[in-house]
This record gives structure tokens, sequence and C-alpha cells, in this order.
């Protein structure tokens, strides 16, 4: 047990201890411990299935995976990763796992080795990636009932919103006791969130990370799912990351802003001396363009995602780059030369952060280890532009099953494993039947 560990427990006279770790829904499974249980009861050990989960809760055969045995794997905690939880009723304290078999190698099913596993190759060669996410989400009014389509909630004026309020000042302060709250919550977990704003849908916001480490930004968003829907329960109304929670509002995204500096200058490798972009900048927007589409199951991994991903939705249906062009999937802002990045906006909050993390690194990582070019920017609207992405979940299993490059980067494990997960979810939801299908169907075919 490391000792800082020790210490943190003991200054902040802590109680319990939630031990998690992220499934490939990214939906934290663990165990809770009492703080003297954790300090002294030896290795933590959860069966390596519980990592294959679908969102419903089933799982497909486990043989292939991790054999006849169900074993079990060791969860290691890492040190950098303990906070308070603040809105437990008493101190308790949050550390994130890492998953190992017996003999100390990292669990190739386990998101977070995933990114690690990208994260290696990096370093291999001196790099360093940088990332910012951005992350939209809705609030909407309590519901119970799945069949109810969802509703914004009503705000401290005893009104719901319901046209869309980009931008508005007075749209978020209708809603201050929550974020005054949640704000609170952020900053005693440590999350490092810097910029609230209203997005364009009804009860739509945005939270902006600082940029930084990008294992240590998928641990904050992971966190930060969790913070804010326990301080929406607390104030009476639920927040959901859905990708398209309401039919009739915009999706929500996790755009994610990157760059890559020399691990031994901090210089960012995007811009030249003389202060021009690069070679690899060109190449990493290259390996977006190449690899986005069949990765794009980790960037839209649930049916719902793909309501989302249609046009006219302010949502990139393309891989298509601009110069501050949010048609775009792929979108440069404009920025200093010590500062230039590319934003990837195809991915969905409902992403698993790890996950989609790995994914938008190593398109970016091929295109520069490939020296793939970019085509030519599009300077107007990309909005028309509509084939570029896998249609539904269905086609993006198979589009990455054949991409062998990307099994390479990510595990070729991990990628048969998640496909098959993500195949169980798709068939589970099409035996639903619909409500338009009875609505349309029952009586008129």
């Amino acid at each position: 047990m490391n000792e800082a560990m020790r210490d943190f427990l003991r200054d902040h006279n802590i109680h319990e201890v939630e031990c998690v770790i992220a499934d490939m829904t990214g939906i934290a499974r663990g165990k809770i411990l009492p703080k003297d249980l954790f300090l002294g009861g030896g290795d933590m050990r959860l069966p390596k299935s519980v990592l294959l989960n679908t969102v419903n809760g089933e799982q497909p055969d486990n043989l292939p995976y991790v054999g006849a045995t169900d074993p079990d794997m060791v969860c290691v905690p890492d040190p950098a990763t303990i906070r308070v939880v603040p809105w437990a009723s008493e101190a308790v304290a949050l550390v994130i796992h890492d998953c190992q078999n017996f003999d100390g190698t990292p669990v190739e099913l386990a998101p977070r080795a995933v990114l690690r596993r990208v994260l290696g190759l990096y370093a291999e060669r001196g790099w360093k990636p940088v990332v910012a996410p951005e992350m939209e989400f809705y609030l909407v009014a309590r519901n119970v009932d799945p069949h109810v389509p969802l509703v914004p909630p009503m705000g401290r004026s005893g009104l719901t919103e319901l046209g869309r309020q980009s931008y508005s000042i007075d749209a978020v302060n209708d809603f201050d006791p929550f974020f005054l709250e949640l704000s609170s919550f952020c900053k005693l977990h440590e999350l490092g969130v810097e910029t609230l704003i209203h997005e364009a849908g009804a009860g739509q916001m945005e939270i902006n990370f600082a940029h930084g480490d990008a294992l240590e930004l998928a641990d904050r968003v992971f966190l930060f799912k969790r913070a804010v829907r326990e301080t929406a329960l607390r104030h009476g109304i639920f927040a959901t990351f859905m990708a398209k929670p309401m039919e009739t509002e915009p999706g929500s995204a996790m755009h994610v802003h990157q760059s890559v500096v020399d691990a031994a200058t901090g210089s960012n490798i995007f811009t030249q001396p003389d202060g021009g972009p690069s070679e690899l900048f060109f190449h990493f927007i290259g390996g977006l363009q190449k690899y986005v589409p069949p990765a794009l199951l980790m960037f839209a991994p649930h049916v719902n995602s793909y309501r989302r991903l249609s046009r006219f939705q302010s949502a990139p249906t393309n891989v298509r780059w601009g110069y501050d062009n949010r048609t775009c999937g792929i979108r440069i802002p404009n920025a200093s030369p010590d500062n230039r990045r590319v934003e990837n906006r195809v991915p969905g909050v409902d992403v698993n952060p790890y996950l989609a993390m790995a994914a938008t690194l190593s398109c970016g990582y091929l295109g520069m280890v490939e020296g793939i070019y970019p085509a030519e920017p599009t300077a107007d609207s990309a909005e028309h532009v509509h084939g570029d992405l896998p249609r539904n979940l269905e086609d993006a299993i198979l589009r990455m099953r054949q991409c062998p490059a990307l099994s390479n980067m990510l595990g070729e494990l991990f990628v048969q494993a998640f496909c098959e997960v993500k195949e169980l979810e798709f068939a589970t939801f099409s035996r639903v039947i619909s409500s338009w299908e009875r609505e349309h169907l029952m009586l008129l075919v």
C-alpha cells in the first residue's frame, strides 16, 4: 500500500474506500471497502468477465476472452487517482484501479489498459499526447417510465425551458443551485473543470476541461459523469449523457482537442521552428480521416449514438477537415503556433472516455507513422457530406472488425471482445418492438 494513500486516508478521516474500475461501457464497477480492510486486506480481486458486461447487464460467451474457468484478475490501486467523494454522507474516498493478471501483466480487456497501451506506443517515439475534452449533457425532469419521452426540467423560475438558449447566461442561472453544488463537488473531487456554457438544446449544457495528460483526463471524465448524475439527483432532476436523449433536440458530443508534444523538450510537434504547421500535423489529420470511420464504434458505441450523427443536427456526418469549420468532423481551431491542435468532433458524450481517447489518439498515431496526407481542407460548409461514416451500430462493428491496423494498436483480443459485446447489445435492441412500429404498422399493413 502506497504511503501517500495511507496519509490521505488518515488526513481526511476516511471511513470507506470505493475501489473502482471502468468496464467497456464506462460503468464504474468494483467494491466498497472499510478503510482498515482496504489498507490491510491484500489484493482486491474481481472476475475478468465483469469487463464484458453489456450496458443492459448481459455478457457474450466469455470462453475466448477469459477462459473456461472465469478466473479473477488483480485490481491494483493507482495512488494518483485517490480523492474524496464529496457527495457521500460520510468521509469516503475513491481510488481508480488498474486490472492486472497474476503475473503482473495488464488485462487486455480493461479500457484503462487499452489507453495505457496506446500512450506507450507514443512514448516509444518520444511523443506525449495532450488532450482537452468538451462534454455536453442534458438536464431533464425526473422520469421513471422509459416509455415516456424525456422533457427539460423546471428551473428556479418555476418554468420549463422550451426554446433553445445557446450561450444564454440566464438559462444557466435558472439552475444556479445545481451548478453551484456541482462546481463545489468538482473542486473537491479534483476534476479540473474550466468553463460552463448553455448549449443549443433545451436543458443542454457543456463543460470544458483544462488540457493535460490523456490518461488523467480520461479518469476525470469518467468521474465527472458520475458527479453530474449524483448532483442532479440531489436537486430532484436527472442528468443524462445519452448521445440523443430527445427527438427534437440536438445530440450531445464529447469533442476532443488533441496535440502532441516532444516528451524531452515539451515543444508541440505539430509546429515547425518557424511557427508553421509541421508534416506530422498534417499526417495526424490524415490518420483521423482514414481511421475514424473504422474506429467509429468507439466514438459511437450505442444504438442511440447514431441518432445524433444525422444531417443538419449540429453533429458531423463526415471526416472532412477545415480551419475553424464546425461543419467538419475534424476542426482546426484558431490558435497560436505553440497551441496548434486538432479537434475531433465525431465522438458522442456516451463514450467510454478511456476508449474514445485511445481510439482518437490511435487514428492520429497511425497517420503520423504511416505518413498519411489529408485531403484538401474544406473552406465552406460540409453539412451536405454524409457518406463518410458507418450509419448504424451494426455497420460500425463490421468496419472495426475489418481494420487490422486498429487491432494492432488497441489489442486484437480487446477489439474482438468489444465487438462481441456490441453485437450482443445490438441483438438485444433489435428484439424491442418500438412505439413507431405499433403506431404505423399494427392496423395498416
